[in-house]
């Protein structure tokens, strides 16, 4: 199978369960952004301290983004259209993720100031992954102003939360220091 299909090269993509859009399209963005929200977190995934729970928790995140992409992609059925067989959103995964964000948050000082992002290296990527989180929170609520399940945003408003918890924990463990913000210099 090859990788290029050529059916995108005048700047219309499909969707899943049919249709196209053009590629600047809401649903779109909010795909793309989801998808490079995956690819920070897998680089964040490769700079954590070895042995890390985080690491399990994130790869799990990583296959969830793959299910919320999914849904992302399928637009409700029109006309002759039937929905696609998807895969289960992960609701189960929010408290879950509030019970690590929980257990993260006792491991670490309590959250007195702003904190810069940064410090270790596993830490500064899962800044960068959390604010490439809110981005992507930002492009699906654009989405979900026509049709979305919002069981995907809640689910994202959480994950970056937990990228932040998860942030302050690895820099936590690694020997590192929040940067805290004390307002200008």
């Amino acid at each position: 199978m090859k990788l290029y299909t050529r059916r995108g090269d005048r700047g219309a993509t499909g969707l899943f369960g049919g249709g196209r859009v053009p590629k600047d399209h809401v649903r779109v963005e909010a795909l793309g952004t989801v998808d490079e929200l995956n690819a920070a977190v897998g680089v964040a995934v490769g700079h954590l301290t070895a042995g890390s729970d985080t690491r399990s928790r994130l790869d799990r995140v990583q296959a969830d983004l793959f299910v919320l992409g999914a849904h992302l992609a399928a637009p409700p059925p029109k006309g002759k259209r039937t929905a696609p067989n998807l895969p289960a959103l992960p609701a189960e995964r929010v408290p879950q993720m509030e019970s690590w964000i929980d257990q993260a948050t006792s491991e670490t000082p309590p959250l007195d100031n702003f904190v810069l992002p940064g410090g270790s290296p596993g830490a500064s990527r899962l800044h960068a992954a959390r604010a490439v989180c809110r981005r992507a929170e930002r492009r699906v609520a654009a989405l979900a102003k026509t049709e979305l399940d919002p069981e995907i945003l809640r689910y994202l408003n959480r994950l970056s939360d937990y990228l932040f918890a998860a942030a302050r924990l690895e820099n936590a463990r690694s020997g590192g220091k929040d940067a805290i913000w004390r307002g200008s210099p």
